[in-house]
């Protein structure tokens, strides 16, 4: 699952002891695996090899560039939905033609930038922002190739309402009824090579079902399309696969490819090519936060570990209540958790409310959690971290993002540094008449 384990009573990222991350860097603070970041992106691209897939990766679940720069090297491609996305695929050294782009409020400036680089597919995702691209690309003198992202009205297993794409009325893609029209019209721009289908359901998925019925469905409407006289050259599947946020909830990669390949192996085979854009199976368990126990106090009947993490730093479970197991970095009483789940309960364990310091009710990473007994200054890792953690960080408070750290073998090294004050007033006091 990843490289996160206790040795001699402490956790470990490798090689390294988090214990001395933390002096070295401070809390809160990102620590990234880069061996199970590789190691997810091949398992994966492995399972599916018998489609040969271009793996983009979900640049929205950790945009960090040291880390894209590590996929790249590894042979992923980018799939961004925006124009900022776009820039750190292309920074971090992401070759243009491995890089799709995503989103329904594309801009037309960030419509200029795809077509200027030339990038792999712009994925459309209505008839109006068809007619803008094509006017882009008439402006510019060039060509583009485009996808068509379908809603196929498919709902994933276990997927919250607010993480789901591709359900009817969702206002994500174009509906399966309209997307021959949509082919009709393109074949009168003559700049717009539309030659792809994109589908994407949500995230997370925890069954390969959802999948068939939605990609049965995209090939039905590229026979369709084909016979129509529209040849479709890629089929772009999405992402959506689940992290294991809990020990063993999560299926496996060649679980997910037993349903799939057989699907749209017949499409690969008379000459298709396949897209997939995974992103929190690749980078959730690749990174932990670190956080301190500022303060311990009692509310009533409840205890309160207020830490120096918070929603500012990891959303998710204010946002989406969604768990996040979390464990000391050297437990009390060599408590070494045997598994991560959100039942896990062991002797002498103390039950706590775990609240980071943002100045609203909704700021806690966890409640009624079972955790060996804390005490302030003790340190905590946050686990599943890696995905939609630092990339929806705030400096909401006027708080200072965190630092983020890439562990390799038995070295580390710092690939994003923690704001400073000036860092927070910057964007304000740097314009003429900003002083004060």
């Amino acid at each position: 699952m990843d490289r996160f384990t206790y040795k001699n009573g402490s956790l470990h990222c490798e090689e390294v002891n988090l214990e001395d991350l933390a002096v070295e860097y401070g809390t809160p603070t990102y620590v990234y695996s880069r061996d199970t970041l590789a190691t997810h992106l091949a398992d994966l691209t492995a399972a599916f090899a018998d489609l040969d897939p271009l793996v983009c990766y979900a640049v929205k679940t950790c945009s960090n560039l040291h880390l894209l720069h590590e996929l790249g090297a590894g042979g992923a491609g980018a799939d961004v939905v925006s124009g900022g996305e776009l820039h750190r695929a292309l920074t971090a050294g992401i070759p243009a033609e491995r890089i799709v782009f995503a989103g329904v409020g594309k801009s037309r400036e960030e419509l200029e930038e795809a077509v200027a680089h030339n990038i792999g597919y712009v994925n459309v995702e209505s008839e109006s922002e068809l007619e803008l691209l094509a006017d882009v690309v008439r402006q510019a003198g060039r060509t583009q190739r485009v996808a068509i992202r379908v809603n196929p009205d498919v709902q994933g297993h276990g997927t919250p309402e607010k993480t789901t794409t591709g359900t009817r009325g969702s206002k994500f893609g174009v509906d399966l009824e309209r997307v021959a029209d949509v082919f009709a019209r393109a074949a009168q721009l003559p700049q717009l090579r539309l030659a792809g289908l994109h589908v994407h359901l949500g995230s997370p998925i925890y069954s390969p079902e959802p999948y068939v019925r939605a990609l049965t469905r995209v090939l039905e409407l590229e026979a369709r399309l084909r016979a129509a006289g529209h040849p479709i050259e890629v089929i772009n599947m999405g992402g959506g696969f689940a992290a294991d946020y809990e020990t063993g909830l999560a299926p496996g990669w060649k679980e997910y490819a037993a349903a799939i390949v057989p699907v749209l192996r017949p499409f690969v085979a008379a000459g298709g090519r396949v897209i997939m854009e995974p992103g929190r199976s690749i980078a959730a368990n690749a990174g932990v936060l670190l956080t301190r126990v500022r303060y311990l106090k009692s509310a009533g009947p409840r205890t309160v570990a207020i830490v120096d993490a918070g929603m500012n730093n990891l959303i998710r479970a204010a946002l989406y209540d969604a768990f996040h197991f979390m464990w000391p970095v050297r437990p009390a009483g060599g408590l070494v958790p045997p598994n991560r789940t959100e039942d896990l309960r062991l002797e002498d364990s103390q039950e706590y409310d775990v609240a980071g310091p943002i100045c609203e009710s909704s700021d806690y990473l966890a409640r009624a959690r079972s955790l060996p007994r804390l005490g302030e200054g003790d340190l905590l890792a946050v686990f599943g971290a890696g995905a939609y953690g630092m990339a929806m960080a705030s400096q909401y408070n006027s708080s200072l993002r965190p630092a983020e750290v890439l562990v390799e073998g038995d070295g580390s090294r710092l690939i994003r540094r923690r704001d400073t004050y000036h860092d927070l007033v910057a964007a304000e006091l740097d314009l003429p008449g900003g002083k004060f």
